[in-house]
């Protein structure tokens, strides 16, 4: 576990490399491109915003799976920077209202190329090294980016092993924070559900894209087919769970991810009542609290706590 980065960067200092104090940007999320992916509608013949009914709690136990990340440059070994990062998992089940912590896992990591993991000698021994690419001269910008996107990729291979370790105990239903897609075993789950905040990829243009940003509170898009380059495929729509007027486009709209199987009108309906009545009106500074759920924010706090 990186507990004293003070101490950590003496001993790097002593092997000698250049201590650095730097906290990347973006360090605590992962990082996407602002891009269109045109999707192909399953539920009717354009975009147009669908009622889901009134709110309704989640019928019995439900479980929240998020992560969390961050990361600092420690030092630099001649011009290539040395990235220490910690990832951490975990699912938080709710039953009668009290959520309990069922699975927890966490990676303490030092990231960078191969030559200067060396350098540092034994100050990294106690962390998973990862090695950045050397096919090319070094570049400390580039780097930087190359260690981000390595930390995104252990975090999202932690939460995926997190909702494997959860299911082979559980068959309730498991909200994720994030896109189904990351795993072929997610995608074809029945019982879990993708929510995702962000909406850096979009997937339609024009006036369906205008149809689909400008939906009211309580209502749906229809379900499609997103063109998605990650793993696996899934279902999608999305939800308003608050009204957007006076604010931004963007705000209180979410992204619902399902397995195929799942992508019918009716399951859309259902779940998206249930999330409804999930919404966390977060009075803490939350850029986020209008695409928050309740459990997801609970999971959050929890992996801060203890980090």
């Amino acid at each position: 576990m990186i507990s004293d980065l003070t101490s950590l960067r003496r001993a790097l200092a002593a092997a000698g490399i250049t201590p650095a104090s730097v906290v990347p940007a973006a360090s605590a999320d992962r990082r996407e491109e602002a891009e269109i992916h045109l999707a192909q509608l399953v539920e009717g013949d354009r975009v147009e915003a669908l009622p889901i009914g009134d709110p309704v709690s989640w019928p019995g136990p439900v479980a929240f799976l998020d992560g969390v990340q961050h990361s600092e440059v420690v030092g630099y070994a001649g011009s290539s920077p040395i990235v220490v990062a910690s990832a951490a998992a975990a699912v938080r089940e709710r039953t009668d209202r009290v959520l309990a912590t069922r699975v927890m896992r966490r990676r303490d990591l030092a990231i960078g190329r191969r030559a200067a993991l060396d350098a540092a000698g034994p100050a990294l021994d106690a962390l998973e090294r990862v090695e950045l690419s050397d096919a090319d001269p070094p570049h400390p910008i580039r780097e930087l980016a190359q260690a981000g996107a390595a930390l995104d990729d252990a975090r999202g291979a932690l939460e995926v092993a997190v909702g494997v370790a959860y299911r082979g105990g559980s068959s309730a239903w498991l909200v994720v924070d994030g896109s189904l897609a990351e795993s072929p075993v997610w995608a074809r789950d029945p019982r879990m559900v993708g929510v995702a905040k962000s909406h850096s990829s979009l997937p339609f243009d024009g006036a369906d894209l205008e149809s689909y940003l400008r939906l009211p509170v309580g209502y749906r898009s229809p379900i499609f087919a997103p063109a998605s380059r990650r793993l696996a495929p899934v279902r999608a729509w999305a939800v308003r769970l608050w009204p957007w007027e006076g604010k931004d486009l963007l705000h209180g709209l979410i992204r619902v991810e399902v397995a195929p199987a799942s992508g019918t009108p009716e399951t859309a309906d259902r779940i998206s009542r249930w999330l409804m009545a999930e919404r966390a009106p977060i009075s803490a500074p939350d850029p986020r609290w209008d695409r928050m759920l309740y459990g997801i924010r609970s999971v959050e706090e929890f992996l801060r706590a203890t980090a």
